[in-house]
């Protein structure tokens, strides 16, 4: 039996994510700030839920501690994080922004570790997003490139480097990046041109691949991207 959690998984890509990999056969705890809608998403769901907050070492710490196994972990909690003006962007609200999409995914994998450590076909999955995979957003024909997003788009360039690096850190776990491109959901006020299902399956295929499935690549729908 295969173990996952999953963060901000309450809603959206996380919940629909959660949906799919327990039809697949998984245990899927899903992790959610507030306690109430993440035990009613997990009672939807057949899922079991943790009390979790990327952004404080105690939350994330508690988390782990209530898990007894855990094979694959997909940081998927995130924000958009600040719309200002570049002329009136703060450092502070970029901090605020990487707090959770950035500093989040260091605490979850730190601890989430030794759980990982423990199993026969340990994986990390981050999510990230396309507006921070550069040759997408200097692309004309993509969607990415109509977007001008300093905050964010730099902090999903981080978690794809960042997870870059962990593969290459951790070479006895798999680490990707899944990027669900652009999809409906809450973020976007359902603007998005992929339905939920679409934009999660990058993140369910590589959660369903064995031990000797890839490790250190970008994936949308489509499969690899090359960086």
């Amino acid at each position: 039996m295969t173990t996952t959690l999953i963060t901000g998984g309450n809603k959206g890509l996380g919940y629909t994510t959660a949906q799919r990999l327990i039809a697949a056969g998984h245990t899927v705890y899903i992790g959610a700030r507030d306690e109430a809608r993440g035990k009613t998403a997990a009672e939807e769901l057949g899922a079991r839920f943790v009390q979790l907050d990327v952004t404080s070492n105690e939350s994330v710490d508690a988390a782990i501690a209530s898990i007894d196994a855990l094979d694959v972990l997909i940081n998927n909690a995130g924000i958009v994080g600040p719309r200002s003006a570049p002329e009136d962007l703060t450092a502070e609200e970029v901090r605020d922004l990487y707090e959770t999409n950035v500093f989040g995914i260091v605490r979850m994998t730190r601890a989430a570790l030794p759980l990982l450590r423990g199993s026969a076909a340990p994986s990390i999955i981050n999510v990230t997003s396309g507006l921070g995979f550069a040759r997408f957003v200097n692309d004309p024909t993509r969607v990415e490139s109509t977007f001008a997003t300093v905050a964010y788009g730099s902090s999903k360039a981080a978690v794809i480097m960042m997870s870059v690096q962990y593969a290459k850190a951790l070479p006895g776990i798999r680490v990707s990046v899944a990027d669900p491109g652009y999809t409906a959901t809450d973020f976007n006020g359902h603007h998005g041109t992929q339905t939920v299902e679409e934009g999660t399956d990058a993140i369910v295929r590589l959660a369903l691949e064995g031990a000797d499935g890839p490790t250190g690549g970008f994936y949308d729908r489509d499969g690899l991207n090359a960086y």
